[in-house]
């Protein structure tokens, strides 16, 4: 069955690390975004159900890191179209504006727009 996407997601596959919070460790990476939640694509499965404590360490122009800390309910995980990979669908609880403007930055740099037309 057919679910048509209420949010439209952006697809950034393996250029963002996502990391667990409270253990600094890596967990995977960034599959996609919006304001209202994230897909993480890892190479072991995620556990459904509990709220996970999630970090973004998105690079800044002028070097250096931006961290950008959230608290997010996995809602689903299913083994992933490449072999020792896995997606799960996050949403969000908790999120600072970072990452309200890290998503709209996403959506712009990503949109097509004619050259004329204003923001």
């Amino acid at each position: 069955m057919f679910i048509e996407r209420h949010i439209q997601r952006h697809q950034l596959p393996c250029v963002l690390k996502v990391f667990n919070r409270c253990t600094d460790q890596q967990i995977g990476y960034l599959g996609n975004a919006s304001e209202d939640g994230l897909m993480l694509i890892s190479q072991l499965p995620v556990l459904v159900g509990p709220d996970f404590e999630l970090q973004l360490r998105v690079p800044l122009a002028g070097g250096g890191l931006q961290f950008i800390n959230l608290t997010a309910s996995c809602l689903w995980c299913r083994e992933d179209e490449t072999p020792g990979h896995f997606d799960a669908g996050f949403m969000l609880l908790q999120a600072p504006q970072e990452y309200d403007e890290f998503v709209r930055s996403l959506r712009d740099f990503f949109s097509f727009r004619p050259m004329n037309a204003s923001a």
